[in-house]
């Protein structure tokens, strides 16, 4: 009896594939998208990179000319003979107005994060993230006409309240008016990176990890017990990184802000007066009627806040690297 050998009776199943050319089709694409993704980011350095040499140079030329101080100064009149302007108002206004947004903002979203992922239930927890999702496409100027059509005008009782209480510390003095102020602009800036934060923080508190705080509630933690212990602590550095992408929202924000605020060259003790302005709203009122020193005094202005952005970025950066137990990719 002939026994039939494993070559007599296979079929023929062609040529096995070759590992050098196995090898090397991947490799080829390898090369490819390794190629694309250096392009991707040598691309982006370039145009970083090209922003911040055109507005050095026009700011140095606006900056050479000037007859004020530049960081000191109260004035802005860049179209005179000689030109007179400084930042000193914008910077404020920025500053303050976006620190305002920050504190009436943070808070509630965080909360409204918390809410969503760990308190209500699957019907109620879908249909509002996707309200809050809608509200971080509404435009902005959208905003701007609602904050000055309904916001502003509503203000009134709030800022009397405000003065009855808290006027002594001339923070929050009210003489009457329209309440076209800094403390108005911040509330509408909170109201729009409202959804930004929240949805950041939403999705990181969505990744805590699931045995931790299983394992908190077999132990007889409350509910609030396993955020505090477990998930808070997991999306610190989450939430202060979405905290950080609103903050650059409202360092920038310019339609919005020009709609409510009555701008002007002067810092006031109170919050609730009208007056101040922003680098992005004088830039957006004043760039259609200014000369070519006028525009050159405009994007150093700009240049300003560019600087004041990456520096926010780069500290929201930092935070995250100095908390390594936080990563998305891990959870």
């Amino acid at each position: 009896m002939a026994i039939e050998t494993p070559s007599a009776t296979a079929g023929p199943t062609g040529p096995p594939a070759s590992p050098a050319s196995a090898k090397g089709a991947t490799r080829k694409g390898d090369r490819i998208f390794l190629g694309l993704s250096r392009g991707s980011g040598i691309t982006l350095l370039v145009i970083m990179a090209a922003i911040a040499v055109f507005l050095t140079w026009r700011a140095a030329l606006a900056i050479s000319a000037d007859e004020a101080s530049f960081l000191t100064s109260f004035e802005w009149d860049a179209n005179a003979t000689p030109p007179r302007f400084g930042i000193a108002v914008l910077a404020f206004g920025t500053v303050v107005s976006s620190i305002i947004a920050m504190v009436l903002a943070v808070p509630v979203a965080v909360g409204i994060a918390l809410f969503i992922s760990h308190y209500a239930p699957r019907k109620l927890a879908t249909p509002l993230g996707y309200v809050i999702d809608l509200l971080a496409a509404v435009p902005s100027i959208v905003y701007g006409l609602w904050g000055a059509l309904f916001l502003v005008p509503h203000l009134t009782g709030l800022y009397t309240w405000l003065d009855e209480y808290l006027g002594w510390t001339h923070i929050f003095r009210y003489e009457g008016g329209a309440a076209r102020s800094l403390f108005t602009v911040g509330i509408l800036l909170a109201i729009m990176i409202l959804p930004i934060v929240t949805n950041v923080s939403r999705e990181v508190f969505r990744q805590s990890p699931k045995m931790q705080e299983e394992a908190a509630l077999a132990l007889g933690a409350t509910r609030w017990e396993v955020i505090r212990m477990s998930v808070l602590p997991f999306g610190r550095s989450g939430v202060i990184s979405a905290s950080m992408l609103g903050l650059g929202r409202a360092l920038g924000e310019t339609m919005a802000v020009a709609t409510v605020l009555s701008p002007s060259f002067l810092i006031k003790a109170s919050l609730l007066q009208p007056g101040g302005g922003t680098f992005a709203q004088n830039i957006a009122a004043g760039f259609k009627e200014a000369g070519g020193m006028g525009r050159d005094a405009l994007i150093a202005s700009g240049l300003v806040l560019f600087v004041i952005t990456l520096l926010v970025n780069g500290a929201a950066r930092l935070i995250i690297a100095r908390r390594k137990e936080y990563s998305g990719a891990n959870a």
